[in-house]
């Protein structure tokens, strides 16, 4: 379907590369560019700069140890007949990788949403279409990312929309494509580690079905990722739909007597305890690291529903961070929050959230 990008591939090269326990070992607290290189139209079209070398010292300085790319592959292809990669957005995502490994971050690169070409399309009928343009794509990607150390990882999707065995099955395949074609390209690729992710990034579904993970010929290089926006009615709901109501307050100590309406009805402490506990013991203690690649909680800005307890609202968001950080931590789950441009401002690099960014370096205590 579409012509083997795998044309110059290299002898395998072990020197410098650690396994995924011990590459995980080495960073504790990662960030997300979001809405940036995964952004529909080009790096700025939803309204963020250009990255710089001094935005990422700015998100070191704070202390994070690992940055997360969100990256748009598919929408820069130059000719769909081959899923050639344009040189251009490959040369700048590139750029933007060097950025974080010449300042010492691990970084997590993906196919992030990409308009759906995968995630939405785990299905029977469409798997082989999408593996090829999975295989054409890594083959690509692996190839010009290939001298980069062991502080670049692969990621091989963002959040798959599987939500059963059948399913399960048929993402199990376009993961085993990923590694395939990464592992083909030889060089550093062939003893990189490759992050899988699980049915759609939900802990839950993970826990219950992804009972095997695909064939590496590279041992203990693979992790799992999981998201994590529980309540989603507090985490980002900005208004009320048809399924649920908007959650200002959050935490045994924190609800509200006043909007008893604004209380969360699920998704608290024991909920985030129990998926973490299911996360660990089917993964984390079986020598399979999980990072948490997105998680967030954000504060109602005041503009359109204002919560009538704010600081009580405040204190919910914080609390929110700081626990969920803490509990990811203690079971060996490496959390990424997910940032927009809420928190650190990127046109000057100054914190524009003092709160969030001391909520997240409380819990990662």
């Amino acid at each position: 379907m579409y012509p083997s990008y795998n044309t110059s591939p290299k002898a395998a090269d072990s020197a410098g590369m650690s396994t995924a326990v011990q590459l995980a070992s080495k960073f504790k607290l990662g960030w997300n560019i979001g809405n940036t290189m995964e952004a529909i139209g080009g790096e700025t079209a939803w309204g963020n700069p250009l990255i710089t070398e001094s935005y990422v010292k700015a998100v070191k300085q704070l202390g994070f140890t690992a940055i997360r790319i969100p990256c748009a592959w598919n929408t820069h292809v130059d000719n769909k007949a081959t899923a050639h990669i344009e040189q251009s957005w490959m040369n700048r995502v590139k750029e933007v990788v060097g950025y974080c490994v010449n300042n010492g971050l691990y970084v997590m690169l993906n196919i992030h949403w990409d308009g759906g070409w995968l995630e939405n399309n785990i299905s029977k009928l469409k798997q082989d279409s999408v593996s090829a343009k999975q295989k054409a794509l890594w083959e690509q990607i692996a190839t010009s990312m290939r001298d980069f150390d062991e502080h670049l990882m692969f990621a091989s999707a963002n959040e798959p929309a599987a939500d059963n065995a059948e399913k399960m099955g048929v993402l199990a395949l376009y993961h085993q494509t990923f590694i395939d074609a990464v592992r083909s390209t030889g060089g550093r690729n062939s003893h990189r580690v490759l992050i899988l992710q699980g049915p759609n990034t939900s802990a839950t579904l993970t826990a219950d079905l992804m009972n095997t993970l695909p064939k590496d010929p590279a041992p203990d290089r693979l992790m799992v990722e999981v998201h994590n926006y529980t309540p989603s009615q507090f985490c980002f709901l900005n208004e009320d739909v048809s399924w649920g109501k908007m959650v200002y307050y959050w935490g045994s100590g924190n609800h509200s007597t006043i909007e008893t309406d604004r209380n969360p009805t699920y998704g608290e402490e024991s909920a985030h305890i129990a998926d973490f506990e299911k996360i660990k013991t089917k993964f984390v203690d079986k020598g399979i690291p999980v990072l948490m690649g997105e998680y967030g909680a954000y504060r109602r800005d005041g503009s359109a529903h204002v919560p009538k307890e704010l600081a009580l609202h405040n204190t919910s968001v914080d609390y929110w961070i700081t626990f969920v950080t803490k509990e990811a931590l203690a079971r060996g789950i490496k959390p990424f929050w997910w940032d927009t441009g809420g928190a650190l401002d990127r046109q000057n690099n100054t914190v524009k959230d003092q709160r969030t960014i001391d909520a997240l370096l409380a819990g990662a205590k």
